[in-house]
Parts: C-alpha cells; sequence; structure tokens
C-alpha cells in the first residue's frame, strides 16, 4: 500500500470481514468468537422436577466410594420429603437470601445495594422460580448418605441486628447410611461472601470415606441486559493455580469438548454472567475434582468441585470449610476474598492491559466522585500519555495532505499506466520525506488500549445506575435521548473530513459511509462507552488541528462528493 487512506480503509474493510464471519459462525451453530451469546434454552426442555442434581444414579443403588463427577448420586425424588421442604428467608445488610430446607441450598439471592435492570425492585441472581433454575448446592457422595435432596433441620438466626456484625445459619441432616451432615453458614455484615462449613458426622459402628460436592446449577435463560450489538460471556468458569481462569463455552459441554483442568489443590469454580457472578470457593491445598456437565433432560448446567474427606472414624466427625460468593463483580472487593477471583470479571485477551486502566479509573473515581468525569479524565490521560506518538500520525497526515494536489495530478496524468503512477508517486513521498504509512501505525499501536478500555466500561459494575449530568442518569444504559451518540456522530464525521481525501472517487465515498454505519451501533451502546468514544474524537480533533497549524497547513473540511 502506498497510501494511508487505502490501508485505513483495508483495516476498516478487514475489521468488518472479521465480525461477518464471526456471525456466520453463529449462523452455522459455533459460538461466537468475540461477541459470545448466551446459549437459547431449549423450547422443549422439561422443568426442573427435581432433576437439578448432578446425580443421575439410582438411590437404589449407592454409589462407590471412588465415585467420579459424572457418578455423583442423589437422594431419592420421594414425595414426602418434597413436601416437608420449606423455605427459610434470611436478611443482612447486603443481601436477602433464602435457603431451602430440602439440602440446605442456597436457591435466592437478593441484593438490596443492585437494583434490578428496570430499577423497579433489587437485583436477583440466584433463584429458583418457574422456567428458571440457578441454585448452590453441596452434599456427601460416595454412598447412600445426605445430599442436596435430604431434608434437613433448621436453627439459627433470620435477621442480622444492628451491632451484630456476623449472624449463623445451621442445617443439620438426620441420619442416612451411618452419616449426618451439618451446614452451617456464616453471614458478615457489609460482605457477598458467606462461609460454609460441612461437619461429616459417624453415627454407625464402621469407619467411612465420603467425599463432598459442591456445585452451582444454572439454566440458560438469557439476560435482560445487555445488546445485540454487544454481549460478554455467560456460563461457567473454573479457575486453578496452574492454568488460571478457564472459560467454558456451553456449545462445548454439549459436544463433550469442554476444556478444562479437572484435578487441582486450588482456585474456584464459578457461573458468570454479566457484571454479576457466583462462585464455590475451598481451602488452598485441598484436594478437589472439577466437573462441568449439562444435566440429563434439562436445559440446566453444573460447575463444581469434589473433595476427598479423611476417613471419618466411628463415632467421630470431620469438618470441611468453604465458601460462596454471590454478588457484584466489583473488582476491588473480589482481589480480597480470594487470588483470582477477580477474573470473573473478563477482559478477554486484553487483561493485562484493562486491569491497570481499570485501577487508575478507580482511583480517578475516588478522587473525581464522578464516574462520568472519571472517563473522561481517565481518556485525557491516555491521549496525553500518547501524545507524542500520535503527532507523529498527524504530522504524516498532514504532510499527506500538503502534497495531496500533486499526487492528484499524478493520477490524472498517469491513470492509464498504473506502474508509472505509483513509480511517480514513490519518487513524490521520498522527495517530500513522506511515509504514507506514517499516520497508520501510531493507530495501530493504541488499539489495544482502547479495546482494554471499551471492555473496562462494558464489564464495570460501577456504571449500572451512576449518573453522569443532567439526562445521563445510567453510565450503563443508552443515552435516552440520543444526544451522546449524536455529538459522537457528528466527530467521527469532522475526523474524516479534517483527513486528507483519498484520491479514488470510491474510496472517498467508503470513508463516509464506514464511520456513518459504524456510529449507528453507537445508539445503542451504554452511555458511559459513547462517552469515551466521545471524549476521544473531540481531543483527537483538537490534537490534528494544533498539528495542522503548527505545520502551517490550514484547516480544510475534506466534504464528500457523490455525484
Amino acid at each position: 500500500m502506498t497510501d494511508i487512506r487505502r490501508t485505513i480503509l483495508w483495516v476498516i474493510f478487514g475489521f468488518s470481514m472479521v465480525l461477518l464471519w464471526d456471525q456466520w459462525q453463529v449462523f452455522n451453530g459455533h459460538p461466537a468468537t468475540f461477541f459470545p451469546q448466551p446459549a437459547k434454552p431449549s423450547a422443549s426442555a422439561p422443568a426442573r422436577a427435581g432433576s437439578s442434581s448432578v446425580p443421575s444414579a439410582s438411590s437404589a443403588t449407592p454409589a462407590p466410594a471412588g465415585a467420579t463427577a459424572s457418578t455423583v448420586p442423589g437422594a431419592p425424588p420421594t414425595a414426602p420429603a418434597a413436601a416437608q421442604a420449606e423455605k427459610i428467608v434470611v436478611t443482612t445488610d447486603t443481601m436477602v437470601l433464602t435457603f431451602s430446607t430440602e439440602g440446605g441450598s442456597l436457591v435466592r439471592t437478593e441484593f438490596l445495594k443492585e437494583r434490578s435492570d428496570d430499577r423497579k425492585s433489587n437485583f436477583v441472581l440466584l433463584n429458583e422460580e418457574a422456567g428458571h433454575v440457578y441454585v448452590a448446592e453441596s452434599g456427601l457422595i460416595g454412598g447412600d448418605f445426605p445430599n442436596h435432596k435430604t431434608v434437613m433441620a433448621f436453627s439459627g438466626d433470620k435477621q442480622l441486628k444492628d451491632g451484630q456484625d456476623a449472624m449463623t445459619v445451621r442445617f443439620e441432616s438426620p441420619e442416612k447410611g451411618g452419616l449426618k451432615l451439618v451446614k452451617t453458614y456464616t453471614l458478615k455484615r457489609g460482605s457477598y461472601e458467606v462461609q460454609v462449613k460441612h461437619e461429616v458426622i459417624n453415627t454407625g459402628a464402621q469407619s467411612v470415606t465420603p467425599q463432598l460436592y459442591l456445585q452451582i446449577v444454572r439454566d440458560t435463560s438469557k439476560l435482560s441486559s445487555g445488546s445485540s450489538f454487544y454481549s460478554t460471556f455467560t456460563g461457567p468458569a473454573v479457575y486453578t493455580g496452574e492454568k488460571h481462569f478457564q472459560k467454558v463455552e456451553l456449545a462445548d459441554i454439549d459436544k463433550n469438548k469442554a476444556d478444562f483442568q479437572k484435578e487441582s489443590t486450588s482456585g474456584y469454580v464459578a457461573m458468570v454472567q454479566h457484571y454479576f457472578a457466583s462462585a464455590w470457593i475451598l481451602p488452598q491445598g485441598t484436594k478437589r475434582e472439577v466437573f462441568v456437565r449439562k444435566l440429563p433432560e434439562t436445559s440446566s448446567y453444573a460447575v463444581g468441585m469434589i473433595a476427598p474427606l479423611p476417613p471419618v472414624a466411628a463415632g467421630g466427625k470431620q469438618a470441611v470449610d468453604a465458601r460462596f460468593f454471590a454478588g457484584p463483580e466489583d473488582e476491588r472487593e473480589l482481589e480480597k476474598i480470594e487470588p483470582g477471583l477477580e477474573l470473573v470479571k473478563d477482559y478477554g485477551v486484553f487483561t493485562i492491559i484493562a486491569k491497570p486502566l481499570y485501577w487508575l479509573l478507580a482511583k480517578l473515581h475516588g478522587f473525581l466522585g464522578n464516574w462520568g468525569w472519571s472517563i473522561m479524565a481517565l481518556v485525557l490521560l491516555i491521549k496525553i500519555a500518547f501524545y507524542w506518538l500520535q503527532a507523529k500520525g498527524y504530522e504524516s497526515m498532514a504532510k499527506m495532505k500538503a502534497i495531496n494536489p500533486k499526487v492528484m495530478a499524478i493520477r490524472d496524468r498517469y491513470k492509464d499506466e498504473p506502474q508509472k503512477m505509483q513509480t511517480e508517486m514513490m519518487r513524490i513521498y521520498k522527495e517530500e520525506k513522506v511515509n504514507p504509512m506514517g499516520g497508520c501505525f501510531p493507530i495501530l499501536i493504541q488499539i489495544p488500549v482502547f479495546i482494554a478500555l471499551y471492555w473496562v466500561l462494558l464489564s464495570s459494575v460501577e456504571m449500572r445506575g451512576a449518573p453522569w449530568i443532567l439526562w445521563i442518569k445510567d453510565l450503563a444504559e443508552p443515552d435516552p435521548w440520543f444526544i451522546l451518540p449524536v455529538v459522537m456522530t457528528i466527530s467521527t464525521l469532522i475526523q474524516t473530513a479534517l483527513n486528507p481525501a483519498p484520491p479514488d472517487p470510491v474510496q472517498a465515498k467508503m470513508m463516509w459511509f464506514m464511520p456513518l454505519a459504524f456510529s449507528v451501533m453507537f445508539f445503542f451502546f451504554p452511555s458511559g462507552l459513547v462517552l469515551y468514544w466521545v471524549t476521544n474524537n473531540i481531543l483527537s480533533i483538537a490534537q490534528q488541528a494544533l498539528i495542522n497549524h503548527r505545520m502551517g497547513v490550514p484547516v480544510q473540511f475534506n466534504l464528500p462528493k457523490f455525484s
């Protein structure tokens, strides 16, 4: 390529082809590479009907002591057990949690400090209702032992009282297979993290070696948040100290091609979605087997861990401490809970750049107290950091603009001799000391930074319900009056007009159509994303005009000619 305008056009064209290929993958049943959408529930999938368990084995045949994830047993789905189960509602200063005495499972979490997408009620993450299931369960395997289908007796507090820093909720199972299971949930003030102690009591006359399983079950109900123009990952995830964060695509689970580390002594399992996540965490050093599977005859998926227990002697007991998290993906709080847990806030391949950007954005917010102004301040700092690099690009474009009349004259003179035309144009570039690629390289270097910032703003739960000024009441929602998208479109067109006009009329038209098509998407993007892009455009226009003035190149708008 000998012309920067042609290079930029090919970059835009190539990006468009990548997006088209991505959608073709989706059309053919493959997962999207760049903008994965959550899988849609099957219309013929039956209701949960007590089959949310990982188990598929019959209770009539106890599972062997060496049971693996594929043979995790469930309790008998008998009608009397279901009839005895009841819901226990517990309230702290951050959450309203609903437990079921069937298994002592956590079946609903309502966040008191987070509003729903329609802003009419509190946000609910875990939930068990008609047509939807998202629950946290645990129990014992290795025999006909208490599990998440066993009805348990409740005791403990239901309200975190003033002056209390913590409260406990306790579920005790009846004796089953010679064992009792006692689950004790400890809820702390100001926290979304729950301590869960599992005590295994041997009431029999022989030593028993059970295994503890922890699992999160979720169906594929589509999230109400998001847009057809962008999407974030929804599904199971596994973190281990060896392979770190591993997302598991639902399509891969369906095809038995899920790739993740299945044995470890560290990490957690999680269910991830836009802005919120849940996770089971075992202590470091605890050996565990990790499993991810689709539940038979349902549209639900389970991710979990199985941990072997030491032999429980007759009359003795063993205890395993675990933690469960369900809450917003606040990166700063997640880092305090467990190393690597902050990765449920998914930045993809740009994590190494996005994390420092988020850190700086959070620091600016601590100083300014408004996320909108913090976004603008961060873009300004990035522009300052790249000032000299971008200045080189604009200087190259200014030189190209200055010699554009000579280039046009050569093209007219040798329009029937392409090879001669290229030779003469290269001569002009050499004489004028102009590098036609000089304006492209600075742009390419900055692209990863701005894409990383895009994912920071798209993924940060702090944007939910965060106002900026006047009509912008929520930076996570599209501009209700479309003012920012209009400003963004105008500023993009001004940038295009300030650039040198491509000699090729077809290229010239395309250089106007592409920004218009690109801008249309921003009418449906969150306001925070549009604000960052508008700020970047305005600063770029100001810098470009300043450099043109410094180099003596008059400001000239190259308006399109469609005749």
